[in-house]
């Protein structure tokens, strides 16, 4: 490293950004508050336990809650089972496979206590995506929503599952409406039979709860497993938590205890102060086994002895009038196509929350027009956040409460050391684009098993995201784009996130999506897909449009309509699926013979 880069990597080792930083915020951080996530349960009992821990509620306004009190009781019987019944061994690992419902927490609590790995995982996989992560990961017991149990037959033979515990969306509502949605979910023939050896929750924690008690009053809260170890070390993997798998095979993430804990400690000084313990009532529309949900909304929230009112799905968007009407929500987190669907439902424009006092955007881009419309519905900013399940995730986040800079994803929380570099690894002038590099207290142990994975990832303790960014004077970061989505058109850099900023003013486009394609011209053109409001827009109007604010190389060769773009589970939409279209229509055309002879056929 010369000279010139020494002087640039100390103008970022400076951190500018805790100049920045609203005067209630810790610049450092202290001794961990706890030594695991297994301790939380117990610790939030004591402040808050008769209060509502959480609610779940249907769309049709049903629902059922657990307070603290019970979800530190339940959590303990559920280790107790694992432990004493299963015969489960500390660092086994244990999958949670389920929507956002009340038995989520119980079991990823008692996974926890229990000294084992909680690997979560998304109840939409298909069969060949749940034998993927279930034998990577090497998962000996499975909790499963009962609704998606007819795949376990192809799936358990493949995988070390030796244990299924399987979930309804009804546990541990009041008794005449868990009936009722039982029998709906049953006349409905949405609940298939299983087919292998399974055990109910509420069976599991029965039996938990006599060997619980069998072992002493005292068992738990002494911290002592009945081989006598202790839980859980600070360094002890706590979750595996794999990746979306947008650059390749899904990869575990090794978070440890230390990560979690070091992440709360870190979120909780930066949003601490526009949290009042005991008060707060949080929408939780994200799903929990997402990493965003489960730091913020999950742990963050349960240590604060907020009210969580979780929603199974958010789709369609009405599924949320409800919890809306029922519940005076001062806290939401979310993302771009969430915050831009809200605003698209007249029942929420015309009646937005009178309570809620802080949104915060996370798991995608937060496009400005999106940004700026639900302000003016709502008269609240939102607030957008920036990390990757690698770090826990959070890296940075706008300051609650402070001076926020639109278009930026803020400043690194404290404790966390962020540069911005060039290919080399080297320090670029602040304001120019680099890739952005992390280190700090909740960046993950590694990748599960794959130790090349790793040390690519992984250099001298920093965490290099692939993410092109750019550091201000004052230490705001703003995201460029994703290093591999970067268009190359004629040598030219073209980033699929400014121009769907660009497209997104339109108002009748609801969403947009911007690839780069193959050009045999300028090795590759900008191609974007959109969803539009209303049946008049068309491919001029929104290439006029770009031509009035991007220059001539970033404006779409081709505009195509749609009517919905790929998605992931929390509603961010995914290129690389669109890519994966690209790719075979340029394969049809490259074999025409093919393409007539499959046309004949059908």
């Amino acid at each position: 490293m010369n000279g010139t880069k020494n002087a640039w990597a100390q103008a970022y080792d400076a951190k500018p950004w805790l100049a920045s930083y609203v005067k209630t915020t810790n610049t450092t951080l202290g001794e961990l508050p706890f030594r695991g996530l297994d301790q939380i349960p117990e610790a939030s009992a004591r402040k808050f336990g008769p209060n509502k821990a959480f609610s779940c509620c249907l769309p049709n306004g049903m629902s059922g809650s657990l307070t603290y009190n019970q979800v530190d009781l339940l959590s303990d019987q559920f280790a107790s089972y694992l432990r004493n019944d299963l015969g489960l061994a500390k660092g086994d690992r244990v999958a949670v496979q389920t929507p956002n419902c009340l038995a989520q927490p119980v079991a990823s609590f008692g996974i926890l206590k229990a000294g084992c790995v909680l690997v979560n995982v998304n109840p939409l996989y298909t069969e060949a995506e749940m034998e993927h992560q279930l034998a990577d990961s090497g998962t000996k017991a499975l909790v499963i929503i009962d609704m998606f149990g007819d795949k376990l037959t192809n799936v358990v033979p493949k995988t070390q599952i030796r244990h299924v515990i399987t979930v309804s969306i009804a546990d541990f509502f009041p008794l005449p409406v868990r009936a009722l949605v039982k029998l709906k979910l049953h006349l409905a023939k949405k609940v298939p039979p299983i087919r292998v050896h399974a055990v109910p929750f509420t069976a599991a924690l029965a039996a938990g709860a006599q060997s619980l008690a069998a072992a002493g009053p005292s068992h738990w809260r002494k911290n002592e497993l009945p081989t006598g170890e202790t839980p859980v070390d600070p360094d002890d993997v706590a979750i595996l938590q794999y990746t979306g798998g947008t650059t390749g095979v899904a990869k575990g993430a090794m978070l440890t205890h230390r990560n979690m804990v070091g992440q709360l400690q870190q979120v909780t000084q930066v949003a601490g102060p526009e949290i009042e313990p005991g008060k707060e009532v949080i929408l939780t529309v994200l799903p929990i086994y997402h990493i965003f949900a489960f730091t913020f909304n999950f742990l963050v929230c349960y240590v604060k002895g907020a009210h969580n009112v979780i929603v199974p799905s958010p789709r369609p968007m009405t599924n949320l009038k409800k919890p809306f009407e029922k519940y005076r929500f001062t806290w939401m987190t979310g993302v771009n196509t969430l915050y831009a669907s809200l605003c698209s439902e007249p029942w929420f424009a015309n009646n937005p929350p009178k309570h809620l006092r802080v949104a915060v955007a996370g798991g995608a881009a937060l496009l400005s027009a999106t940004a700026r419309r639900f302000e003016t519905i709502v008269g609240k900013p939102v607030y957008e956040g920036y990390g990757l399940t690698e770090s826990s995730p959070v890296i940075c986040v706008q300051p609650l409460g402070g001076v926020t800079k639109p278009d930026s994803i803020g400043l690194p929380l404290p404790g966390t050391e962020v540069r911005i570099v060039d290919d080399n690894g080297e320090c670029v002038q602040p304001g120019q684009p680099g890739e952005l590099i992390a280190r700090g207290v909740q960046v993950m142990l590694g990748y599960w098993k794959r130790p090349e994975e790793t040390a690519k990832t992984l250099k001298d303790g920093w965490l290099y995201t692939g993410d092109i960014a750019t550091m201000d004077a004052d230490g705001f970061f703003r995201i460029v784009d994703r290093k591999k989505d970067m268009i190359l058109v004629s040598g030219f850099n073209v980033y699929p996130n400014e121009v769907e900023e660009v497209i997104a003013r339109l108002q009748d486009v609801a969403e947009v999506c911007v690839i780069g394609v193959p050009d045999d011209t300028t090795g590759e053109a900008v191609r974007a897909y959109v969803v539009p409001r209303t049946d008049g827009l068309t491919q001029d109007a929104v290439k006029e449009h770009c031509r009035t604010y991007l220059t001539g190389y970033k404006v779409p060769r081709k505009v195509e309509f749609r009517k919905e773009l790929p998605k992931s589970p929390i509603g961010k939409i995914i290129r690389k699926d669109l890519r994966v279209e690209v790719l075979a229509e340029f394969e049809r055309k490259a074999s025409p013979s093919a393409d007539r002879g499959v046309s004949a056929s059908v």
